[in-house]
């Protein structure tokens, strides 16, 4: 070996002592029972098992188990048997070594974890899998064994997500938006705030880093005056604090990136007014946890005895804590800026809970605590979901996300049970929790001696009675009513049940019908068949059949022949993308040239880049977001082998990014796009005569942009304008934008998404 290849093995060497020395020191601070001996061995046994792997990044492959290793150590609070499964996690997946290798040398628990995250790691950031949904099934069904594998899963994913940028283009769109939907949710719902906020940071960066820079430029050209704002609020608590012997740290916290633009979005407010950028938050000393509520307490009447409470917006999360075990006690008063703030009050223990989540309860957990129980109500729920899957990907991943990220309400049964349910729920979510069988026949509840419908949303501290009749059944338009994981998988499962008979006599005519006219029961048919008819899968096309709601005649011969022919030819491809329609040069062609020129693949790994020709557009625009040239988009191969173009953060893509992985195309806009595209721009401003002149003839006189519909309403001097217009790109909207604001009595327009 060379001078210069020594050099960078011994650089490599250097940084890899480095980094585990840095994982060592930091399990050394903690509280853990110090097993030094069994880390360095797994250690010694994952550097061998990778020695020579790189990163796409270059680095060597061990620094990735040791940082994930140092993330499930000092960001989450597990131990020595964590650590050891973080560091040896990618050995069975990508070395000859096996579980019983790992049991061999380390014993039956860590064997068992890295097993589990073993089963869970395959396809999340390969080709392997082309549905995620998937592998989060794989990585829920592990918690009942091991809350741990998750916990370590957390780590791995947040580690990928802070080295994301050596990935291409489609893969970083498919990483980051299954994780802001499934994984963000998830850190949420487990008590791991930090790690939660900084992955929804994470993906939003890599989906928008043009945005993203441009609002962190902006917290910190106003971070002196922020400081100073700060400080003139929170002086006179301190002081009050000092005088009260409380033991304290006090600090503002401030919003992440992502929820700034969040609120930006769904309130249509420049940086500029957003005015709660930040947060105090008051950790106090307390070695005693029965006398943490009385402390809270006292520190909330100083700070009420300076300031005007907000009366609506006091959270006391300390008696009854939230799902994920969060306790605090959140007030809102009116600071001297005369801009409301929001005071968070928690003990150390309550503070480590929040950020650390359940691994932290371990360390304060006294024989089987209320927490304990928490954690495995959720996860019996997660499990009832599993026992009974959706059938499609989609499906699946829109039932576990509305168990995933919800606030709680807590009501009461006629006994005096405590029920916790997410905010929203109805009597109908009541029952179907209570019993699959009380929700399939509800009729009616009792809420607060008052009859109520089924669809009643149901508020924290009502005392419910679910009342029930033998003759009702389950119907399709209950789903409306629902807002629970649980009640809806049930609700599904029990109408599935009633419509079994029908679905199976409708599969009969089918497969009967497709035989006799010589056409293949192929998917590419059946999805044909599913858009004629308007039904939703292959079971409501049955259904239909066999509910003689529908019928199969001879018009559905050609196109369904055609259908089937699509799919032999299309079946023989061997890309990534084998079993999704083909991608190709979409020219106008008639079917008999469609027949003899086979489609061109495409390669996801590269750009597409979108643009029209004099056939027309090489993509489709969805109608669900209504993107523009110049914003920040992605393709999906669609079924019938098309490139549908969705806005980054809309949020049918948030699921095909989470879903459909290998689908997923990295697009860029063509400059000589020759199409125009709708626009929609909210106006609003003080009344005036002429004004509605003034803007229409900025818009199609002075500036020339085809204005294709206005909706205005006025009232009480101020007046409200959605205008729809024509535009080349996102630029013409922003300038169009700026100049509305330059007439008299306009205080804001902005384009609606």
């Amino acid at each position: 070996m060379d001078t210069d290849g020594k050099k960078a093995l011994e650089r490599d060497e250097q940084m890899i002592q480095a980094a585990y020395q840095d994982l060592l020191n930091g399990y050394l601070r903690s509280n853990h029972r110090k097993k030094v001996e069994i880390i360095e061995r797994a250690f010694r046994f994952a550097k061998e098992a990778h020695a020579g792997v790189r990163r796409r990044s270059g680095e060597p492959y061990i620094l990735h188990p040791i940082a994930v290793a140092k993330i499930a150590s000092q960001e989450i609070g597990l131990g020595s048997t964590s650590i050891c499964a973080a560091l040896l996690h990618d050995v069975v997946e990508d070395t000859d070594y096996t579980v019983e290798d790992i049991e061999q040398h380390f014993g039956p628990k860590i064997a068992q974890l890295v097993e589990g995250l073993t089963k869970i790691s395959g396809g999340i950031f390969g080709d392997k899998a082309s549905l995620q949904a998937e592998n989060f099934r794989k990585l829920l069904l592990t918690m009942s064994e091991d809350i741990r594998v998750v916990l370590i899963k957390m780590a791995d994913r947040l580690h990928n997500m802070r080295t994301l940028g050596s990935m291409a283009p489609n893969k970083r769109y498919k990483i980051a938006g299954e994780t802001l939907y499934i994984y963000a949710p998830l850190a949420h719902r487990l008590g791991l705030f930090a790690i939660k906020t900084e992955l929804e940071d994470l993906s939003f960066k890599h989906e928008h880093p043009d945005i993203y820079k441009e609002i962190d430029a902006k917290i910190k050209e106003s971070e002196a005056r922020r400081a100073a704002v700060y400080t003139d609020f929170a002086g006179p608590i301190l002081r009050k604090l000092d005088e009260s012997g409380i033991k304290y740290e006090a600090k503002a916290r401030l919003k992440s990136i992502y929820s700034i633009y969040n609120k930006m979005e769904k309130k249509h407010l420049p940086f500029e007014e957003i005015y709660d950028l930040y947060a105090m938050r008051i950790i106090f000393e307390c070695d005693d946890q029965n006398k943490e509520k009385a402390i809270c307490w006292s520190i909330y009447s100083a700070i009420t005895d300076l300031y005007q409470l907000h009366p609506g917006r006091t959270r006391d999360w300390i008696v009854t804590p939230k799902a994920n075990g969060y306790q605090a006690l959140h007030l809102t008063v009116m600071g001297p800026d005369g801009n409301w703030v929001e005071v968070q009050i928690r003990s150390r223990r309550m503070d480590e809970i929040a950020e650390k989540g359940f691994a932290a309860h371990w360390k304060y957990k006294i024989g089987e605590g209320e927490e304990e129980s928490e954690l495995n109500a959720w996860l019996k729920t997660i499990k009832d979901i599993l026992d009974n899957p959706e059938p499609s990907a989609i499906d699946f991943l829109n039932t576990l996300k509305l168990n995933l990220f919800a606030t709680e309400i807590v009501v009461f049964t006629p006994d005096g049970e405590l029920v916790t349910l997410p905010a929203g729920a109805t009597v109908l979510d009541l029952a179907f929790h209570l019993h699959t069988e009380i929700g399939l026949h509800c009729i009616a509840g009792k809420v607060n001696h008052k009859l109520m419908p089924l669809q009643t949303e149901l508020k924290s501290g009502d005392q419910v009675e679910v009342l029930t009749s033998k003759t009702q059944a389950p119907l399709p338009e209950w789903a409306g009513f629902l807002v629970t994981a649980k009640a809806r998988t049930r609700l599904r499962k029990g109408i599935r049940a009633l419509r079994q008979p029908m679905v199976i006599k409708g599969n009969e005519k089918l497969t009967r019908w497709l035989a006799e006219h010589d056409i293949n029961d192929s998917n590419f048919v059946i999805t044909k068949l599913q858009g004629i008819f308007h039904a939703e899968n292959r079971e409501d096309l049955c259904y239909q059949l066999g509910a003689d709601e529908i019928a199969l005649g001879d018009f559905l011969i050609k196109p369904l022949k055609k259908a089937a022919l699509q799919t032999s030819k299309k079946s023989t491809g061997t890309s990534l993308l084998s079993k999704i329609p083909l991608i190709g040069k979409m020219v106008a062609q008639t079917p008999a040239e469609e027949e003899e020129k086979p489609a061109e693949p495409i390669n996801t790994k590269q750009i597409y880049r979108l643009t029209t020709t004099d056939s027309g557009p090489n993509y489709t625009m969805s109608d669900c977001c209504n993107p523009i040239p110049g914003d920040d988009v992605m393709g999906y191969v669609n079924d019938e082998g098309r490139v549908e173009i969705h806005s980054l953060d809309c949020p049918r893509a948030q699921l095909l990014k989470a879903g459909y992985g290998s689908r997923i195309v990295a697009t860029e806009w063509d400059e000589d796009i020759r199409e125009r595209f709708m626009a929609h721009i909210r106006i609003e401003g003080l009344d005036r005569r002429g004004i509605l002149q003034e803007l229409t003839h900025l818009i199609s006189i002075h500036l020339g942009i085809d204005l294709r519909k206005l909706d205005i309403e006025a009232s009480a001097e101020v007046f409200h304008a959605d205008i729809w217009v024509r535009v080349n790109d996102a630029d013409v909207v922003s300038d169009l934008c700026s100049r509305m604001k330059n007439i008299s009595g306009v205080t804001r327009a902005t384009r609606i998404h």
